[in-house]
């Protein structure tokens, strides 16, 4: 077929497909509207259902047309559910039909078959597909291989095909754009158009574009660990969110949205990755960063921001106690202490009423400790709270006895004594039986936050069990292995305990307090979970991920990062492949690394890369760009005005550029300095605030896993990032840009780029 009967026939066959999706557009509108009627015949039915409540027939016949009314409405509701999501589907396939199609032919069939691949089925009549969905088990042909014989896993086991053309299709408006025959998974024409496109402040899906490794990555149904390590812009990310759509597919009824859990680096990114399910037509899974996990268990304490981890500067001595507190062997320590808490040790508060103690830490000890040897820390807390309730109930019928509660009662007014009888009859054999009545009442109501505390284990005292663990370290761990001293790890408590009394919590310390509650409480984690992603994973360290593993239990895990970027654990990232094969069976475990790097231009990818020394590798796909500059200025000022300079050329060539700082204060001093010269810009302040559109200014600690067209970075002298520890962060900020790419710098510029040879980029000397 010649190249204008190709195109005439595949514009047929669209043609065709999007008046069938038409059609079914109409169909699932008038279903919409049916159900909608019934749901309100049914609610109109219910309310003139009469109430016989004279007899109990009446009643049971009463409640059976209730039950049955409910259940017809409940079937209905369903049925507009199922019906409004096949018209979003359908309107989302009106827009773009499908991206591929594939010949192929199965072993023992009589001709080849062709499908076409979208983002969702569609089907004109039962079992005629016109579209496939990406992710039926066929479709992975499309993303596997070459022509020729192609292997694809279905739930049924291995099959093989000869496929014998892959054809890929740019549409828009109803209309065929391009079309292009490949022989790879995805031809590099249509993944340059794909990343040609301007940056937005919501990531899209990659679905027509996805890789073979990554889609290695999505399908993967065997591992219980499954680790990804991706060079910056190398789509891990993406192929990870696709991944959650793929899952959400195949075990469809047997796994919902809320079973999956991904944690990411911050709110901000978040926020930046929320349109990609929901464009797929899946529901969001559950989405937060580690410390939003942590905070909402612990309400009053304040564990340390991103921005106060950022910005601290450790000594030597901090650095070895930090490591301590986040090695896998410490995890394993933690587990001994609270074992040994059954027999000795454990911390408790006295349970206080009205500014007295009611049961003393003493008593609650007593309890505590007066069961059998075997029990263990959950059963032993079980049966102390039994014990303590029994004490209270025990204690309700002395209380009624005292003066408090006599004056209480003489004080209560009307509404406070109606509130109290509430339809209790009001005849009493004497007053002495209503003055035990009203006391009762008036006691209970008054024992109930003690009701409460011993209920949400408020006698157990973390905070001293938390500082009794630190203080008992060197009894469980070699201190001399993280080259401390006993000195200076009292010192490191000590301080730990002043924070503590302030209310505050390191990173590293609040996962410690967690666990260790944890296992005193004898929680055993969220079992429903059954799949968990962490992003960014090289900035957790390995007593994290343990936690993680313990608090849900059940789940397969995916980890994906870069180890380049490890702006928090810097070297201890280095170990973390190493601690994570004892955490989990190196049989299930695989490791995946994604070398390509797609984000960025070549000029950009081949500048960055050479800012690192040692890094895992980093392959530049070929998309040509500008070089990047590294413009510099001898004042603050000139600073300044270099930048405003570059800012409005890249705002007249894309849509989101951002400016980059070191820390919020750099960001902040820049914010002002712009405003001064009535330059519009948004400072992102915290994690929490979401993208826009124009210019914005962010620290380096909220730009991760983000990406822009245009990134300028603020400031990148030899002050600013001077030491071999900062190369990390340095390559992770300038890996953001898409198409272009300057660094300012007041003074010299930061020799971390003095490997960068000199024809990668052009140097400006204001």
């Amino acid at each position: 077929m010649t190249e204008n009967s190709v195109r005439e026939y595949e514009q047929k066959h669209l043609d065709h497909v999007l008046t069938e999706i038409k059609k079914a557009k109409g169909k699932a509108a008038q279903r919409i509207s049916t159900a909608k009627n019934d749901i309100e015949d049914i609610n109109k039915q219910t309310n003139d259902i009469h109430l016989n409540t004279t007899t109990y027939s009446g009643m049971m016949d009463t409640a059976m047309s209730f039950r049955a009314q409910q259940q017809m409405l409940d079937e209905r509701n369903n049925s507009w559910q199922h019906a409004a999501d096949h018209l979003a589907t359908l309107k989302r396939l009106e827009k773009k039909p499908y991206f591929a199609r594939i010949d192929f032919q199965e072993k023992g069939a009589g001709q080849p078959e062709s499908i076409y691949i979208g983002l969702a089925s569609f089907s004109d009549k039962p079992d005629h597909f016109l579209i496939y969905d990406w992710r039926a088990p066929i479709s992975s042909v499309y993303y596997e291989g070459k022509l020729g014989k192609v292997k694809y896993d279905t739930p049924m086991g291995p099959q093989e095909v000869n496929m014998t053309l892959k054809r890929q299709f740019q549409i828009k408006d109803g209309t065929i754009v391009t079309i292009f025959d490949t022989d790879e998974q995805v031809g590099d024409q249509m993944l340059l158009e794909a990343l040609g496109n301007h940056s937005s402040t919501k990531m899209k899906s990659i679905v027509t574009t996805i890789q073979r490794t990554q889609n290695e990555i999505i399908r993967d149904t065997k591992d219980d660990l499954l680790f990804v390590q991706g060079a910056a812009g190398s789509g891990k990310t993406a192929a990870v969110l696709q991944r959650v759509a793929w899952l959400l597919y195949r075990y469809r009824g047997n796994l919902s949205s809320s079973q999956v859990v991904l944690f990411s680096p911050n709110q901000l990114f978040n926020d930046y990755i929320d349109q990609v399910l929901p464009e797929l037509g899946e529901h969001n899974m559950v989405q937060m960063t580690y410390f939003q996990f942590a905070n909402r268990r612990v309400p009053r304490l304040h564990v340390q921001t991103l921005a106060q981890r950022f910005e601290a500067h450790q000594d030597a001595v901090s650095q070895n106690a930090q490591r301590l507190c986040t090695s896998l062997q410490y995890f394993k320590a933690t587990a001994r202490y609270a074992k040994r808490l059954g027999h000795a040790n454990m911390r408790f508060r006295n349970i206080m009423f009205n500014k007295k103690v009611f049961i003393s830490k003493e008593k609650i000890r007593e309890i505590y400790y007066s069961f059998n040897n075997n029990y263990n820390l959950g059963n032993r807390l079980d049966g102390t709270k039994e014990e303590l309730i029994k004490y209270l109930n025990r204690r309700v019928s002395s209380e009624m006895r005292s003066k408090w509660v006599e004056q209480r009662i003489q004080d209560l007014s009307k509404e406070e004594l109606d509130t109290l009888f509430a339809n209790q009859p009001r005849e009493f054999e004497s007053d002495d039986k209503e003055f035990k009545f009203l006391a009762r009442k008036i006691v209970m109501k008054a024992f109930e936050p003690i009701k409460r505390a011993i209920n949400h284990n408020l006698w157990l005292n973390i905070n001293a069990q938390y500082l009794h663990l630190l203080r008992v370290t060197p009894k469980l761990v070699d201190l001399s292995a993280f080259n401390l001293t006993a000195e200076q790890w009292t010192t490191f408590v000590d301080g730990t305990k002043e924070e503590l009394i302030k209310h505050n919590i390191s990173a590293e310390g609040i996962t410690i307090y967690l666990y260790l509650y944890d296992l005193i409480t004898g929680k055993h984690g969220q079992r429903d979970i059954r799949y968990v992603f962490v992003d960014e994973v090289q900035d957790y360290d390995a007593y994290q991920l343990a936690y993680l593993k313990y608090r849900f239990p059940r789940a397969k895990f995916t980890l994906l990062g870069d180890l380049n970027q490890a702006i928090f654990t810097h070297e201890n990232s280095r170990s973390l492949l190493r601690q994570l094969s004892t955490m989990f069976d190196p049989e299930k475990t695989r490791v995946v690394q994604l070398t390509k790097s797609y984000r960025s231009t070549k000029q950009i990818t081949n500048f960055t890369k050479h800012i690192l020394e040692n890094g895992e590798a980093i392959e530049a796909f070929n998309r040509d760009g500008e070089l990047p500059q590294v413009i510099t200025a001898a004042d603050f000022d000139g600073g300044v005005d270099a930048l405003v300079a570059a800012l409005k050329k890249y705002q007249g060539e894309h849509d989101a550029v951002a400016i980059i700082g070191k820390t919020f204060e750099d960001s902040e001093q820049l914010h002002r300095a712009l405003e001064r010269r009535n330059v519009k810009t948004t400072l992102i302040r915290t994690e929490n605030q979401r993208l826009v559109k124009g210019a914005i200014i962010v620290p380096s600690f909220l730009a991760k896993g983000l990406e822009f067209d245009a990134v300028i970075v603020w400031n990148a002298n030899d002050h600013q990032y001077q030491g071999d520890d900062e190369r990390q962060l340095l390559y992770t900020i300038c890996s953001r840009a898409m198409h272009a790419l300057t660094l300012t710098a007041v003074g010299r510029p930061t020799k971390l780029i003095a490997k960068v040879p000199a024809d990668e980029y052009e140097l400006i000397k204001k």
